[in-house]
C-alpha cells in the first residue's frame, strides 16, 4: 500500500512537471514574448558621423548610444537615396527608389505595392506612425493609427511617442514608425533646449569652411538631435515601467545625410551612410558588437517581417539580415546601390559600392552638385560661397561648385575614406573599375532603371532659389519606361 501510494505520488509529480513545461513553452511560442514588438525611430537628415557611438565627441547622444552598446551598432549600412521621400519609400516598400514609382521627391507610392507595416498589421500587430508622414495617400492602410499633426506632436515631432506607447491595445504586438521632424531645417530657436549647443562646442566637417556662421549653424542641427535622443531615453523607460523592453526591437537610423552642402542627396558615403542601431535583448545575443558588413536600406523591411514571422512578398528586392544579429562578424552583401533623383533640382546618377571601392555614374555631369535648397541656402552653404569668392576654399570643398562635373567617379574606400580623389583615370584601377561598371549596369538592366532624356527640371534657380517658370512640372521618372514599379527583380547581390 504504501509503495503504491509512492508510485502515484511519484507519477503525479512527473505529470505535473510535464504539464508546467509544455505550458511554459506554450506561453513561450504565443506568449507575451513573442513575437517581438518593434519599434523603428527614423530621423530626419541626421548623418552617421554626428552621433555619439559613430565617433562623434561633441554631440550629445547617450541613449542612442545605450542602444548600440546594448545592441549592435551597424557601420555600412546604406540608404538607396539620400532624399527624403525616396528613402523612406525604399524603406517602407524593400525596394529601390526607381522600383517604387516614386523615385523623385514628392512623389507618392502607388497603390498595388506593398507596405511592410500593412503585413505586420495583417499578421495580427497594433500599426501606428506619429510624425513625418511622406510616402503618400495610399500607405495609410498600413497603419491603424496617423498621428501626424504637427500642432500636437510638437516641434520636434515626438510630443506622442509615450502617449502611443502608452494606449496602445495589449492584447497584441505593436510596431511603430516613428519620424521625428527632427533635424529637418529650419531650426528650433535655443531657448527650445535646456542645455542648447555653443558654436564652439562643435566639429566642423572637413566639406564645410570654419566659420562663426557654420559653427552656429552645426550648433543648431546639434540641438535638435540631441532632442531625439532625450525621447528615446523616455521611451525606453516606459518600455521597462510596462516590462516589455526584453522584446521590444529599438531601431534608430536616418532618411538621408544632414542638410549642409556636400552631404544630403549625394550618392557618395557622406550622403547614402546611416547610423543604424538596434536593440533586442531577447533576440540580440551579443551586446555592443559592431556590424561591418554591407546592409541596404531595402533589407530592412524582409528583416523586420522574419523576425515577426511574416513571409515577404515577392515585390521585396531586399534579403533579410537577421543572421548579424548572432553573427555580427558576418558578411552579408557585396554590393550596395544609391541613387540620385531630382529633388528641388534636376539630378540623375547611380552608384554601386563594394567594401573597398565605389564607382558613380552622373547622367547629368553639367550640373552642379550642391544640394537641395535646404542644403545650399544654409548659413554654411553662403560661408563656402564667401570663402570661394575669397579664393580661400579646398579643392574638398570647391567640389559641389564643379560644372562640369566628372561623368564617372571611382574611390578607394579603404586608402580614401573621404572619397576625395578621384581615381577614375588611374590605370592601377583598370580592373577594379571594369569590375564595378559591369555590376552597375547588370542592376540597371535587372532593376529596369532608365535614363529619362526629359527629366523633371530645376524648379528653382540654383544660385539663389527664387522659383522657376517650371515649378511644378514633372518628366519622365526613372524606371518608368521599364514598368519598373512591377519589376521584382533583386540584382546584383
Amino acid at each position: 500500500m504504501k509503495n503504491s501510494m509512492i508510485r502515484h505520488q511519484f507519477l503525479y509529480i512527473v505529470l505535473a512537471l510535464f504539464c508546467i513545461d509544455v505550458q511554459a513553452k506554450a506561453k513561450k511560442e504565443v506568449g507575451p514574448g513573442s513575437p517581438p514588438n518593434i519599434i523603428l525611430i527614423i530621423g530626419d537628415d541626421i548623418s552617421a558621423e554626428d552621433i555619439g557611438i559613430y565617433g562623434n565627441k561633441a554631440i550629445r547622444t547617450p541613449n542612442i548610444d545605450k542602444l548600440a552598446k546594448n545592441g549592435l551598432k551597424f557601420d555600412n549600412l546604406f540608404l538607396t537615396a539620400s532624399s527624403c521621400s525616396p528613402s523612406r519609400t525604399s524603406i517602407l516598400t524593400g525596394r529601390y527608389p526607381h522600383n517604387t514609382g516614386a523615385a523623385e521627391l514628392h512623389t507618392p507610392l502607388p497603390q498595388h505595392l506593398t507596405y511592410f507595416p500593412e503585413l505586420l498589421k495583417k499578421a495580427g500587430y497594433y500599426s501606428a506612425l506619429a510624425g513625418k508622414w511622406h510616402e503618400g495617400e495610399n500607405s495609410k492602410r498600413a497603419y491603424d493609427t496617423l498621428l501626424v499633426d504637427k500642432g500636437v506632436n510638437g516641434a520636434g515631432g515626438e510630443k506622442q511617442w509615450l502617449s502611443l506607447l502608452k494606449a496602445r491595445p495589449t492584447d497584441k504586438p505593436f510596431f511603430f514608425w516613428l519620424a521625428p521632424y527632427d533635424a529637418h531645417r529650419e531650426w528650433s530657436a535655443n531657448d527650445e533646449f535646456k542645455n542648447p549647443y555653443k558654436p564652439q562646442d562643435v566639429v566642423v566637417p572637413p566639406s564645410l569652411v570654419d566659420t562663426k556662421e557654420t559653427r552656429q549653424d552645426l550648433a543648431y542641427y546639434y540641438n535638435e538631435i540631441t532632442r531625439i535622443d532625450d525621447y528615446i531615453g523616455e521611451l525606453q523607460a516606459e518600455l521597462k515601467r510596462q516590462g516589455i523592453a526584453d522584446n521590444t526591437i529599438i531601431i534608430f537610423t536616418a532618411d538621408n545625410a544632414r542638410a549642409f552642402p556636400g552631404a544630403k542627396t549625394r550618392v557618395l558615403d557622406r550622403g547614402l551612410r546611416t547610423p543604424f542601431v538596434i536593440q533586442w535583448p531577447k533576440g540580440i545575443q551579443g551586446q555592443g558588437e559592431s556590424v561591418d558588413a554591407l546592409v541596404s536600406s531595402i533589407d530592412i523591411a524582409p528583416t523586420l517581417l522574419e523576425v515577426a514571422g511574416v513571409e515577404s512578398p515577392q515585390t521585396v528586392q531586399g534579403v533579410s539580415f537577421s543572421k548579424l544579429f548572432n553573427n555580427p562578424k558576418a558578411d552579408f552583401r557585396n554590393y550596395v546601390f544609391g541613387e540620385h533623383n531630382w529633388h528641388d533640382y534636376q539630378g540623375l546618377e547611380r552608384s554601386v559600392r563594394s567594401k573597398d571601392f565605389l564607382y558613380l555614374v552622373n547622367e547629368r555631369p553639367l550640373l552642379t552638385n550642391e544640394g537641395p535648397i535646404d542644403a545650399n541656402q544654409s548659413p554654411s552653404a553662403l560661408a563656402l560661397k564667401k570663402a570661394k569668392a575669397d579664393g580661400n576654399i579646398t579643392a574638398y570643398q570647391n567640389e559641389i561648385f564643379l560644372s562640369p562635373r566628372p561623368a564617372e567617379e571611382f574611390f578607394d574606400n579603404r586608402k580614401d575614406p573621404l572619397q576625395a580623389r578621384n581615381l577614375i583615370a588611374d590605370p592601377v584601377y583598370n580592373k577594379q573599375i571594369a569590375a564595378l561598371k559591369r555590376v552597375l549596369l547588370q542592376w540597371k538592366q535587372q532593376t529596369g532603371d532608365s535614363s529619362p532624356k526629359a527629366l523633371t527640371p530645376d524648379w528653382y534657380h540654383r544660385e539663389n532659389a527664387t522659383e522657376l517658370p517650371a515649378k511644378g512640372q514633372r518628366g519622365e521618372m526613372p524606371g518608368q519606361s521599364q514598368n519598373a514599379d512591377r519589376i521584382n527583380h533583386k540584382g546584383p547581390f
